[in-house]
């Protein structure tokens, strides 16, 4: 056995190995928080891809209750309900008639957040939504002002800032770990997905993921929600931004028959903070996975490279003059034991999570139900949940803005610039 089959052989054996990592890192191993109490009733609308986590979530949270659930494929819903019990709505209204169902946590697709979050605030529910609110800011202006009308609470995903990585980067800085901060760089970079064959990928459960939306939605709104809710956590609101935003790929591979209309595929916002903070949000589908998060201060930095793992190592370094001067050198920078001679990588800061041994092998971990536990407890003690409608609207704002910039920069003359060579 020479060449070709070799290398498939190898490349079966190294997928079968990422396999085990992901079984032995798997929600099987999560136990459930005790809770004494009847639980609050929760009504699932859209019962696809992300159902199955939240669903999984919602297992570790006994506070919480699937009582009800809806979807346009009844077959989704069964499925969904065979595993969590509760009951398969007809049409949406018996779901909202429901008055076991306290909040409806709304999983359709984008293009229909709005209008099933306007609805079940009408009906007099609270709402989680997955994110982004809204793909019109003045519908989502007008979702948290219903909310507020009707006396109910809106909440809003993504819910990794409420997550152990983010609040443990937060107390850091609020601690004085690396000074005054003053710059963010922020990375969601998800690898060139349309390469790796998304039309195969399900969840655990077998669901398919919606990848047509995926690229439609585009990476800006689907996914630098997920950093821009952990700087205006840490750093307060978003004072101005600016944003470039294109299609860098519109040839992208397809499965034969799917024409799709193609969001952006890259984007870059520049932002300042009510605190005086900076930052730079790069995100794409198309560049290798990168997920990084940095704080830089006049101190030092902390940073972690997995913003989707709620359990992520956070690492700290501090500046010192023989550092900086010695990451400079390129031969320092390249090698491994160079660079944790100087420091040039930190160490664990001490305010990192300590998940259990299996924790470390995840390549991302999300507890999806963190949010609709935090609303609840909101209903249960008269206040605003973490993940408010409020800041929901706020981080729309600002994604809306990014993406919707597109490429209208200004074009530079160049007459006597050749272009590149044939």
């Amino acid at each position: 056995m020479t060449g070709a089959p070799i290398v498939r052989l190898g490349a079966r054996i190294l997928s079968s190995g990422l396999d085990y990592l992901d079984w032995l890192s798997g929600d099987a191993f999560i136990k459930p928080n005790a809770h004494v109490g009847e639980p609050v009733g929760i009504g699932i609308v859209g019962c696809g891809f992300v159902a199955d986590f939240y669903a999984a979530s919602l297992a570790s949270h006994p506070e919480l209750a699937i009582k009800a659930a809806f979807d346009l494929d009844r077959s989704r819903a069964e499925r969904l309900i065979a595993r969590t019990g509760g009951t398969v709505c007809a049409d949406l209204d018996q779901l909202l008639g429901d008055p076991a169902v306290s909040i409806i946590v709304n999983l359709t697709n984008p293009t229909s957040h709005a209008q099933v979050t306007r609805a079940a605030l009408e009906a007099g529910k609270h709402v989680y939504s997955e994110k982004p609110l809204a793909l019109d800011l003045g519908e989502a202006s007008a979702l948290v002002d219903l909310a507020k009308a009707r006396g109910v609470l809106l909440g809003c995903a993504p819910c990794t800032a409420l997550g152990d990585t983010a609040q443990a980067v937060h107390k850091a800085i609020k601690r004085g770990d690396i000074g005054t901060p003053r710059l963010v760089y922020a990375e969601l970079d998800d690898g060139p997905i349309h390469k790796m064959q998304p039309w195969e990928w399900a969840s655990p459960q077998g669901t398919p993921w919606p990848w047509q939306d995926e690229l439609k939605t585009g990476c800006t709104l689907e996914h630098a929600g997920y950093h821009l809710s952990w700087m205006v956590m840490m750093f307060g609101p978003i004072v101005t931004v600016s944003g470039f935003s294109r299609l860098v790929a519109p040839d992208k591979t397809l499965p034969e028959g799917d024409k799709l209309n193609l969001g952006s595929d890259f984007s870059v916002g520049c932002l300042t903070f009510s605190s005086g903070v900076t930052a730079r949000l790069t995100c794409s589908t198309v560049a290798p996975h990168d997920h990084r998060f940095r704080v830089i201060g006049d101190e030092g930095e902390i940073f972690t490279d997995a913003c989707w793992n709620m359990d992520a190592p956070v690492w700290l370094r501090r500046f010192s003059t023989l550092g900086l001067r010695a990451e400079t050198y390129p031969v320092v920078q390249r090698i491994g034991l160079l660079r944790r001679l100087f420091g040039l990588d930190g160490r664990l800061s001490d305010m990192r999570p300590r998940p259990p041994w299996r924790g470390r092998f995840r390549r991302h971990h999300i507890d999806y139900a963190l949010g609709i536990a935090d609303l609840a407890r909101a209903m249960q003690t008269g206040r605003q949940p973490a993940l408010s409608g409020e800041n929901a609207l706020h981080v729309t704002a600002a994604l809306l803005a990014i993406d919707r910039a597109g490429s209208g920069a200004e074009v530079i003359p160049s007459p006597t610039v050749q272009g590149p060579a044939s």
